[in-house]
């Protein structure tokens, strides 16, 4: 029996088109769906900070986190960065682990790396501009702590193999970055497909101490140039030698390099785009600045041997390979003379002190107690005269006359003087034999005479 065919309505093809489109709209929302849950910027991201006490470790990644805070933490110190992807719409946080510049706090690495964390860390050493002469020091130091706490970790050795392979190709696929600007970070778009760069074979002393994990150096407190040039009379010779020292340190090690200022909030805003460049693979636009000596950036894979080498051009009072600290070296402490604020000492304490010493000393005798009236002068070698004669230790009429007062004014007590001298000649006795003044004494009478009429004639003047 021939199949009867049914007769479709209008409208039976109209729905069919319309269940068809839903489907292909929902199918075009699942895979829109997976996808951006596969590019949603992942978690367990870990910066590892280390640099000496005073160096502006805490500070800069404060001034990065968009507080101001100087509250300075000790062993190991936890912070956070925002990193925020406008494409997706997607916020995670980045974990800020800062050791402190103490290297017996070190073994507090096991909390903040462990063999699961290692991959997605990166590893920050800070160097302080405003001490030149620590910078090569500290550098080696801390690569050292952190060479050694990856090597406690016990990861296996392929994994290490795998770590350190992607640091040479991600330092060997370095390509100069577009010149259109960004606004704000965005991440790259995948490259399958394209045809792979041609990959250059590293330098000799390229990546010879490979972390396995990228490093930066970031050299804070620049804008203390100004300083070392006029306090410390560093020259343009100084940080072209600095600056050579660190990049070839930064080889080593497939690190970048970036100069900032928190004073002056110079290159902040670049280390914050290189940082997620670097960790969450941003579009990153910036070349590398080598012009201004306080604002150099250097990114990871753009730096040689060759480009090292221009800057030994400048230098002509040292060669690139002498010691750093023989030339770089700590300036003399100049001793500052402050003058010591001198507080006001109450009054009334000044004088209870005052009387507290003076009560302390011993009495100090005037002269008429020490020339006592009632002091015979036996030891005179002259007879003690009568009594009723006056007891006069010399033969000058100037003995017998009292000091003046010194309460007395000048005119008084001159006049006191003359008073006392003329009265005690008037009042003047005959003497006992032998004296001067006695009758029986040779040559007495004219002596007597003379003196007496001289008084006379005195005395009438005097009155």
């Amino acid at each position: 029996m021939a199949p009867v065919l049914e007769k479709q309505l209008p409208g039976a093809a109209d729905n069919n088109n319309e269940d068809e489109e839903g489907q292909n709209l929902w199918t075009e929302i699942l895979s829109e769906v997976s996808t951006t849950s596969s590019s949603k910027l992942p978690s367990g991201k870990n910066i590892l900070l280390f640099g000496e006490d005073g160096s502006g470790k805490t500070a800069l990644m404060a001034k990065l986190q968009g507080t101001d805070h100087n509250k300075r933490g000790r062993g190991l110190e936890y912070l956070y960065l925002n990193v925020h992807d406008e494409d997706i719409d997607d916020l995670t946080r980045c974990g800020v682990w800062i050791l402190d510049g103490d290297l017996y706090h070190k073994g507090l690495l096991k909390f903040a790396v462990s063999p699961q964390s290692l991959p997605n860390c990166l590893a920050v050493f800070v160097a302080d501009m405003s001490r030149p002469w620590t910078i090569m020091e500290s550098l080696q130091k801390w690569a050292s702590v952190l060479r050694d706490h990856v090597d406690k970790l016990k990861i296996p050795p392929e994994d290490i193999r795998e770590m350190e392979q992607n640091m040479v190709k991600a330092f060997q696929e370095y390509t100069e970055p577009e010149d259109a600007a960004q606004s704000s970070p965005q991440r790259r778009a995948p490259t399958g497909g394209e045809d792979e760069a041609v990959v250059l074979p590293l330098g000799e002393s390229t990546l010879t101490h490979n972390l396995g994990i990228p490093v930066l150096i970031v050299c804070t407190k620049c804008d203390a140039v100004g300083v070392l040039e006029k306090e410390h009379d560093f020259r343009d010779e100084h940080f072209d030698f600095i600056q050579s020292n660190v990049r070839r340190f930064c080889l080593q090690y497939g690190a970048g390099l970036i100069y900032t200022s928190v004073k002056e909030e110079k290159n902040l805003d670049l280390l914050y785009k290189y940082i997620v460049h670097k960790m969450y693979d941003f579009k990153f636009t910036s070349p590398a600045l080598v012009v201004e000596k306080d604002a150099v950036f250097i990114p990871c894979g753009w730096d040689n041997e060759k480009k090292i080498a221009i800057l030994h051009e400048n230098l002509t009072t040292v060669r690139p390979d002498d010691p750093f600290e023989d030339f770089i070296t700590m300036p003399p402490v100049r001793k500052l003379v402050h003058d010591k604020e001198i507080n006001a000492e109450d009054e009334q304490v000044f004088l209870m002190k005052q009387q507290s010493l003076l009560s302390k000393q011993p009495a100090t005798p005037t002269r008429g107690a020490t020339e006592s009236p009632g002091r015979t002068t036996s030891g005179s070698p002259r007879p003690a005269g009568r009594a009723g004669q006056p007891n006069m230790s010399s033969g000058s009429p100037m003995a017998a006359v009292k000091k003046p007062d010194p309460n007395m004014k000048a005119g008084a007590a001159n006049e006191g003087v003359l008073a006392n001298f003329f009265n005690s000649l008037l009042s003047k006795k005959t003497g006992s034999p032998g004296s001067p003044g006695s009758p029986g004494s040779p040559g007495s009478g004219a002596v007597g005479a003379g003196v007496q009429g001289s008084a006379k004639k005195t005395e009438a003047g005097f009155d």
